[in-house]
Parts: structure tokens; C-alpha cells; sequence
């Protein structure tokens, strides 16, 4: 299997396990939601987690890749106010930890990138 082959495997992975984790340990998902969202935290963190799980399926699936991908662009720019939040919420946590949350931060340019590479990868295919 080539580098190109696997690149769109490994982002369905990724987004698959970041999904089951939304379910499997909601609780520190919701204290990353904004507060300015409306409903409750819980049904953000499941709401995106789905969003994962479906966006990791698409991906995988070589017929629906390339739109897939986009919208993973999309969702990975959606969520970017969330890894804000955490950011400044554990601005006074120890320092790895704070450390974490501030590096997550320009993490999101190269997944949009990754995200974007795989739809592009995925053109002309059916």
C-alpha cells in the first residue's frame, strides 16, 4: 500500500477514534464546548463525535472520499473555537498540560491540509 493509498486510511482513523472517544469519555469533550452554543455541552460532544464517525466512514469509502474530506476541512476549522476554550480555560494549569492545550492550537492548520490533500487525492475517483 503507497503513502497515497494510506494518508486517507489514517485520517478516517484518526477521526474514528477521536468519535468513539466523544462517546466513550464525554465529560472532557463538554467542558470544551462554548458557552455561547445553545443546548447543552453533552449533545455538542455527541453531535460532533457522530460527525467524526460519519466523516471517518465517508473517507474510508473511496466513492464518498472526496467529499468527505472537504467537509472534514470544514469540521476541523468548525471546531477550532473549541480548542480555543481550552486553551484559555487551562491557561492555569500546570505547564504540560497548559502546554498541550496552546499546541493544539496550530495542530488544526496541518489537518485541514491533510483533510484537503486527501479530497484531492480523491478526485476523478469512483
Amino acid at each position: 500500500m503507497s503513502r497515497s493509498e494510506r494518508s486517507p486510511l489514517l485520517l478516517a482513523g484518526l477521526l474514528a477514534a477521536a468519535g468513539v472517544a466523544h462517546f466513550a469519555t464525554p465529560r472532557s469533550f463538554d467542558a470544551t464546548i462554548p458557552r455561547s452554543l445553545p443546548g447543552t455541552p453533552r449533545t455538542w460532544t455527541y453531535a460532533s463525535g457522530a460527525a467524526e464517525l460519519a466523516l471517518a466512514a465517508g473517507i474510508a469509502a473511496p466513492r464518498t472520499r472526496r467529499a468527505a474530506a472537504l467537509a472534514t476541512a470544514a469540521f476541523f476549522v468548525g471546531v477550532f473555537p473549541a480548542n480555543v476554550k481550552m486553551a484559555v480555560d487551562w491557561r492555569h494549569r500546570p505547564a504540560p498540560l497548559k502546554a498541550a492545550a496552546i499546541g493544539r492550537l496550530p495542530l488544526q492548520v496541518p489537518l485541514v491540509l491533510w483533510a484537503r490533500s486527501v479530497a484531492q487525492s480523491g478526485e476523478g475517483r469512483s
